[in-house]
């Protein structure tokens, strides 16, 4: 059978080879006497700053006993919270993430440990220790797995939240996960996930989902609208207006309009967004976001009269979006398609936006977008770019987007993207440098 050591025997060990009393070790260490003592004789555990104190007075590197500290006072032990949660809290500082699994594993298999869990978890998303927290709400997730809880439903969304990244093919994973759990939350936290899950699905360009998401949305804002300004009104607020949740479910219908080429039914929907008189909130959030949603709607009804064909409003177009960072890139996008659609030149609006185009990768300070659509409007963007150009016999040009567009898109795992760049890519070949093909199969080797 294997004895497992001991942060006791590894010190009284420390001592004698050193030749230190309890008395000096304790001076080392800040701690007196007694209390050195208790540990030594194994009379009293230790707290994690006590633990932490003495392997810095052992010169040891933070942390180096802590395997052992779980070894000895948390498996095969009473859980003793008091001890654990800051333990877990120093874990989590130090990035000790497998310390935080096997405390995890070894107290969850009681469910009366799931509320303290979660509410460390929670404290350690509030600090930004995302990987850490992630750990916790698992655990709790799996322990729980059983129970139609709220905190079930919370901890989902926290790790969708936390999960979802760059990667497209992962992020849908996530958003599949987490949507079951969705009704389960609180009504006032449900507007928010729906968001959430509708941004997800939107860069993913699933837009049947986007609309039955965005009905759901409309139908609960405008529930929790109505309990607002009567008597029933409760305490807990959502993140934005509740206004907005109305004005965006109505915005998310009408982009799913205009993405499957139904742009009717789109300008329908557009005109709808900018009529905000029903609007009943008047503070100053209230009227920042009412005046975005407006600048949105005009902009929405000229860009679908553009894709529907009226080339004439371009211009107006223009004016719109130059004005706006929000807008600029998905603009840009748009204007490439609409070029790219009904064969027109816009190398003079390529030449007033040449800055911007060449500084397109710097999305920083962007407000009203996730960064999941940024990468989806990004490679959009950079893709149509490339079109437009090799289809006018600028091939330089058009494989250096063209690459960079295969590159980001290898990144998120945009599967559609990488097919287009292929597609334009061999149908260009003949007129492209060897370097770029060895880039081009570089790229291709990667994703």
């Amino acid at each position: 059978m294997k004895i497992t050591p001991t942060i006791r025997a590894e010190l009284e060990q420390y001592l004698k080879q050193e030749g230190l009393t309890l008395s000096q070790f304790g001076q080392i260490t800040g701690m007196n006497r007694g209390i050195i003592s208790s540990i030594v004789t194994g009379n009293k555990s230790m707290s994690i700053n006590q633990l932490d104190r003495i392997t810095e007075a052992m010169g040891l590197p933070e942390g180096h006993f802590y395997d052992l500290f779980i070894e000895n006072y948390i498996i095969d032990h009473p859980p003793n919270m008091r001890r654990i949660e800051p333990f877990l809290y120093r874990c989590a500082e130090l990035e000790k993430l497998d310390a935080i699994r096997r405390v995890v594993g070894a107290i969850m298999d009681n469910l009366l440990y799931s509320p303290k869990l979660f509410e460390i978890a929670e404290g350690l998303l509030a600090q930004g220790r995302l990987e850490a927290a992630l750990i916790l709400y698992e655990g709790v997730a799996e322990a729980e797995k059983y129970q139609h809880s709220e905190r079930l439903a919370i901890c989902q969304y926290r790790l969708f939240k936390i999960q979802i990244g760059n990667d497209q093919e992962k992020n849908f994973q996530s958003a599949l996960q987490f949507e079951p759990f969705v009704k389960r939350l609180d009504a006032i936290d449900q507007l928010d996930a729906l968001i959430d899950l509708a941004n997800v699905y939107r860069s993913l360009r699933k837009w049947e989902r986007v609309k039955e998401i965005a009905k759901d949305l409309r139908t609960l804002a405008k529930a929790q609208y109505s309990l607002e300004y009567s008597q029933k009104r409760g305490e807990c607020k959502p993140q934005r207006p509740l206004f907005f949740y109305i004005a965006f479910s109505k915005s998310l219908i009408g982009g799913v309009y205009y993405e499957q080429g139904k742009y009717e039914l789109a300008l329908q929907i557009a005109y709808e967004s900018c009529d905000l008189d029903w609007v009943k909130e008047t503070d100053e959030e209230a009227l920042r976001w009412k005046s975005l949603f407006q600048e949105w709607g005009e902009a929405n009804i000229c860009l679908t009269k553009l894709m529907a064909g009226d080339t004439e409003v371009l211009p107006l177009y223009i004016d719109l979006i130059s004005t706006n960072r929000e807008e600029l890139l998905p603009g840009l996008w748009n204007i490439m398609i609409v070029a790219n659609r009904y064969k027109l030149n816009v190398d003079s609006i390529l030449s007033q936006f040449e800055w911007e185009i060449s500084n397109i990768h710097d999305q920083e300070g962007r407000q009203t977008n996730d960064k999941q659509n940024i990468n989806d409007q990004l490679v959009g963007f950079l893709s149509e770019l490339a079109d437009y150009y090799l289809t006018n016999g600028q091939y330089k040009k058009g494989i250096s987007y063209l690459l960079d567009c295969m590159r980001i898109s290898t990144i998120i795992n945009n599967e559609r993207s990488i097919l287009r760049c292929v597609r334009m890519f061999e149908r260009c070949r003949q007129f492209v440098t060897d370097e770029a093909k060895v880039e081009y199969r570089n790229l291709v080797e990667m994703g």
